[in-house]
């Protein structure tokens, strides 16, 4: 079924058509989710939220690009508003521009795989780890993070800046970790 069909029968009232549009998309935008939190419990949470507004907004949908693309924004949007007003996540959500300092920018000569690399990330102290996924894997620029979030531009570089190159190190502290030959016995 092609999406235009496809959103056209969920505005219908179709239960098949809508439990088909929740089957495929709902998978990869559970993932979407996780990114954002510190459990599956609340990425599920997340997702049956968004799907909510997907439906309840559908008629909103102007089939101007791709569809997965105007959910993975509902989802994302989502998201963040989960994480702004769950008491666990508002404390670790706490920008503050007086301790700001300016951080290096280069690149590791580094290869870490893609499973190390999202572990990596959900390890990141929270404000690090939105900023991140929202610039780096969402492709939002630091004047749309700054408004979403309620901070200005220069916070969300700063906290990119940081939780990257944390990153950086954690990535070449595993890299090193993995050369170095572990012997056993004496």
């Amino acid at each position: 079924m092609d999406q235009l069909k496809l959103v056209k029968d969920c505005l219908r009232g179709n239960p098949q058509a809508q439990r088909q549009l929740y089957d495929q998309y709902a998978p990869q935008m559970l993932g979407v989710c996780y990114r954002y939190t510190r459990s599956m419990r609340d990425a599920e949470d997340i997702l049956q939220e968004g799907f909510i507004k997907v439906f309840h907004h559908l008629n909103q949908y102007k089939h101007e690009g791709e569809l997965g693309a105007w959910i993975r924004r509902i989802m994302v949007n989502t998201a963040l508003n989960y994480l702004k007003r769950n008491r666990k996540y508002q404390e670790e959500m706490f920008f503050t521009e007086e301790y700001l300092h300016p951080v290096a920018d280069d690149d590791p000569a580094v290869r870490v795989q893609a499973k190390e690399l999202a572990d990596m990330i959900r390890q990141l102290p929270q404000g690090y780890q939105v900023i991140f996924n929202l610039h780096a894997v969402e492709g939002f620029s630091h004047v749309e993070i700054g408004q979403m979030l309620g901070i200005s531009d220069g916070t969300s570089r700063s906290q990119y800046a940081r939780a990257r190159n944390l990153l950086i190190t954690w990535i070449e502290k595993s890299s090193n970790e993995k050369k170095t030959p572990r012997y056993a016995g004496k």
